[in-house]
């Protein structure tokens, strides 16, 4: 599941979006909220697909860690407080990034509505 959650991270290599930069490693370390990586993008000159790129990154990297935290809980080195907190962050990152494809789908519907 994780796997196809990855591909997502690498939007600038779709052919629409070839030419983008989204090597900025500073800003996403910096932002880890949806709010905070849209500023942080538009403080930095950084374009919309860079941001999103940036945005499934750390997307991705919370959903391994919560992962990775729910196998160490099985394991018995983790607490359950832990556990707990990892998952809930975890899901509110994918409740995120459901809400973040459906406006972004429900935008490309409007588009594609208007005439020519």
């Amino acid at each position: 599941m994780i796997s196809s959650v990855q591909n997502v991270s690498n939007l600038s290599m779709t052919r629409a979006l070839g030419a983008v930069d989204t090597e900025n490693s500073a800003s996403s370390s910096a932002a880890t909220m949806p709010g905070a990586a849209g500023a942080a993008g538009a403080a930095n000159g950084m374009s919309f697909a860079s941001v999103m790129g940036n945005m499934a990154s750390d997307a991705v990297s919370s959903l391994k860690g919560a992962e990775s935290m729910s196998f160490a809980g099985i394991k018995g080195t983790a607490t359950t407080r832990e556990v707990v907190d990892s998952m809930l962050q975890a899901e509110q990152t994918l409740q995120t990034a459901i809400a973040i494809r459906d406006k972004v789908v429900s935008a490309f519907l409007e588009v594609t509505k208007m005439q020519m």
